[in-house]
């Protein structure tokens, strides 16, 4: 099978703010999408200032991811593997079954989302990796790609 590999968006930023004790409070999302092997991998990244504890070098992100089978088959996500990065030159790589303790079942046209969580040392940092999933008509694996996202604080980005 022939690996298609298609970014559709990558690193958009989108700005809204709302009012709340007439203070305007901005909140960024980085978005990022990516068709690998006929699956699209969609992220969404939410920093989590409730979580943070900037003086401690402490910063939680969260992501939202939804994954869409495009395929003409079910398939069945196994593993993950993650390449995450601070913007301080560490890095570190996760990797275990499903996501979020499941192995969803996708059959054609279905999507499954999932929310997780990002801990960084610094204001900015970026993640990406694989998905190893199960063609459950024919039993055969395939990796597909987990596009790179950023995190960023919002300040970061004045």
């Amino acid at each position: 099978m022939k690996t298609y590999l298609i970014v559709i968006v990558s690193a958009i930023l989108i700005q809204y703010c709302h009012f709340n004790n007439n203070i305007i409070h901005l909140k960024f999302i980085i978005m990022a999408s990516m068709i690998s092997e006929g699956i699209e991998v969609s992220v969404e990244t939410f920093y989590q200032p409730d979580y943070s504890n900037p003086m401690s070098q402490e910063f939680m992100f969260a992501y939202r991811i939804t994954i869409e089978n495009r395929n003409s088959f079910p398939v069945k996500l196994q593993r993950r593997h993650w390449h995450i990065f601070d913007s301080n030159g560490q890095n570190r790589e996760v990797e275990g079954e499903g996501v979020v303790g499941i192995q969803p079942l996708l059959n054609p046209g279905e999507k499954y989302e999932y929310v997780s969580g990002c801990n960084l040392r610094t204001e900015m940092g970026k993640m990406y990796g694989t998905y190893l999933m199960e063609n459950v008509t024919n039993k055969k694996t395939f990796e597909i790609n987990i596009p790179a996202f950023e995190m960023v604080v919002p300040f970061k980005n004045n």
